[in-house]
């Protein structure tokens, strides 16, 4: 398999007391199926579709156990050092330093300046998603920060990124919307959104990176996790990218699911930002 390119989001776990609980979600939700935990490293458990890697899960660590869920989502680097160095260098704080990962490879997780947690992989054994943009997987990410410039300044400098910016024509409903969408060797090559917080967010909500999985039909998806306990907090919604909805599993964790094949409008315009 192919290394991902240096920036693009190559794989995604969480974080969950209830492990098992979970797997039960995730696997109805999205049709995972689980292989068995790693007890080298801490119960580490890997999620398929269809055979193939396209996540994990895995019980709080030592210590952090009253940390709430979340799913973080990890960005391909060549050198974990040197990015450490560069989120360092460009405002950021990591929260847990380099380390090697047994023969898989190389991990860090920080913080950009606006407080949105990520992790950063260097690939051994394990590059990444076997898996994505196909129903059951990862398909895209999207940054939501109060901050935007300085969320947006973090970016580029420590990931090889070109930005553009959403324009809002006419539509009446991205009028005052700030959003941009970051690329990776030009614009065909999309890898990251990020979007401006509103008031529509509670005051205390602090930055976060939303990951969406591809489903093969949004309603379906969001009736089997509110079944199981999830809430929905927006949508599902049609949108020229997809129809999609965003929600929370029963341990508080976010996420968002979207049927790209269903797609209604015409593609937003995106001016050099």
């Amino acid at each position: 398999m192919t290394d991902f390119p240096e920036g693009a989001p190559c794989w995604a776990d969480a974080m969950f007391k209830d492990v098992e609980g979970a797997k039960s979600f995730y696997g109805e939700v999205l049709g995972w199926t689980f292989g068995e935990a790693s007890s080298e490293y801490g119960s580490y458990t890997q999620a398929y579709s269809g055979g193939k890697a396209v996540a994990a899960v895995v019980p709080p660590m030592p210590g952090s156990e009253d940390s709430p869920s979340a799913w973080c989502l990890y960005f391909a680097s060549s050198d974990v050092n040197r990015t450490a160095e560069k989120i360092k260098g460009a405002g950021g704080t990591l929260l847990m330093e380099p380390m090697q990962v047994g023969p898989f490879g190389s991990m860090a997780l920080a913080k950009e300046p606006s407080g949105a947690v990520f992790g950063v992989w260097q690939a051994g054994e394990h590059h990444g998603f076997e898996k994505a943009a196909e129903p059951g997987a990862y398909c895209w990410a999207e940054l939501f920060t109060r901050r935007p410039d300085a969320a947006d300044d973090f970016l580029k400098k420590v990931f090889p990124y070109s930005a553009r910016k959403m324009e809002p024509g006419d539509d009446p409903e991205a009028q005052g919307m700030d959003f941009k969408v970051f690329s990776i060797g030009g614009t065909d090559n999309p890898v990251l959104g990020r979007m401006k917080m509103g008031e529509e967010f509670p005051e205390e909500m602090p930055s976060y990176i939303q990951i969406y999985f591809d489903v093969e039909n949004c309603d379906d998806a969001v009736g089997k996790a509110r079944k199981l306990g999830g809430q929905l907090h927006f949508g599902p919604m049609d949108t020229p990218f997809g129809r999609f909805a965003a929600l929370t599993d029963p341990q508080g964790a976010a996420f968002a699911v979207i049927d790209m094949r269903t797609t209604v409008g015409e593609m937003p315009q995106m001016s050099e930002a």
